[in-house]
């Protein structure tokens, strides 16, 4: 039994050898230990001359070539990326909807009704728990709000991030699954620096803006998930966009909040409301007028905030006395 146990610690140590000598390796011509591998990893070059030391000739790419995006799909054999989207994060296998075969010829009635059967126990075992099925519940309603909002992909997992740690923290006891949903999908939004407000979120969502916000305050504390104060300044360009107002309104606005912001006039407001009040000042400036009723329904906010605001903020500029 010693035999190959000496041969394996030879082997060894010769490993170890040639690890050390790669490493002490220098450049023939100038004696240089810089050394760098290509990004091929198929030559190892000096950095200071630039002289080829070694030449390994091992292609570690995939034996076929594509010329375009789309043969490279066709040839890639690799799945797609893991998701926090999905209960599952998509490791799992699904079984396609449409009772067809392989070469899209349709399924005889038998072949289909087993079908129907796989599909069926292939639901049921994709969860194994009710924790998740409570996931996969929770991560079906943030994709559909979502999309309701228009929020990028990166939103969307982000949220599913936030809510994955919530439920492993045991915060969801005693709270809706929607009403958390819903609160992760609002932090992930200001967290990615995403213009939509408590209102916004709360019309897609099945619960009420009340409980959005008290579940929102509880998991951020919980989670400590540290955020800011949201910036009046990233509504301005959507709130312009949908009262069709030019440039020159969305670049005064964004400068009467900086001078208005600077003299303390935000703490304390809400920002959707400080934002639209700084529009309807910059269009009137801008001699392109839309009236209070207008800026508010676009903001989502009462006329009497946008006047309280706006009274405030041309006072605050010097423009009335």
């Amino acid at each position: 039994m010693t035999g190959p146990i000496r041969q394996r610690e030879r082997e060894q140590g010769v490993e170890t050898e040639q690890e050390e000598s790669e490493e002490t390796q220098t450049c023939p011509e100038c004696e240089a230990g810089n050394l760098i591998a290509d990004a091929g990893g198929s030559e190892l070059v000096c950095e200071d001359c630039g002289l080829v030391v070694e030449e390994r000739n091992v292609d570690r790419g995939p034996e076929w070539r594509a010329f375009n995006h789309q043969e490279r799909q066709n040839k890639s054999r690799v799945g797609a990326p893991t998701t926090n989207t999905m209960h599952d994060k998509g490791l799992t296998t699904t079984i396609d909807w449409k009772n067809k075969d392989a070469y899209g010829r349709s399924l005889s009635s038998e072949k289909r009704s087993q079908m129907h059967r796989l599909r069926k126990w292939q639901e049921r075992i994709r969860t194994k728990d009710a924790g998740e099925r409570n996931l996969q519940f929770a991560l079906s309603e943030l994709n559909r709000m979502s999309s309701a909002l228009g929020v990028p992909r990166s939103v969307q997992e982000v949220s599913s991030v936030i809510y994955r740690r919530a439920l492993k923290e045991d915060l969801i006891r005693g709270r809706s699954i929607e009403g958390v949903a819903t609160s992760a999908l609002y932090a992930a939004c200001r967290k990615e620096g995403i213009p939509r407000s408590l209102e916004e979120v709360s019309e897609v969502s099945r619960v009420e803006r009340k409980e959005i916000g008290r579940t929102y305050r509880y998991i951020s504390q919980e989670l400590a998930l540290g955020m800011e104060p949201v910036d009046p300044k990233k509504y301005v360009p959507r709130f312009c966009s949908e009262l069709d107002l030019t440039e020159e309104v969305e670049s005064k606005a964004n400068e009467i909040i900086d001078v208005t912001a600077e003299k303390g006039l935000l703490s304390g407001k809400s920002p959707t409301g400080y934002a639209a009040a700084a529009i309807y000042a910059a269009s009137l400036l801008c001699n392109e007028k839309k009236t209070q009723r207008e800026v508010a329904d676009v903001a989502q906010v009462t006329e009497v905030t946008i006047r309280n605001r706006y009274q405030e903020q041309i006072k605050a500029i010097g423009l009335y006395n």
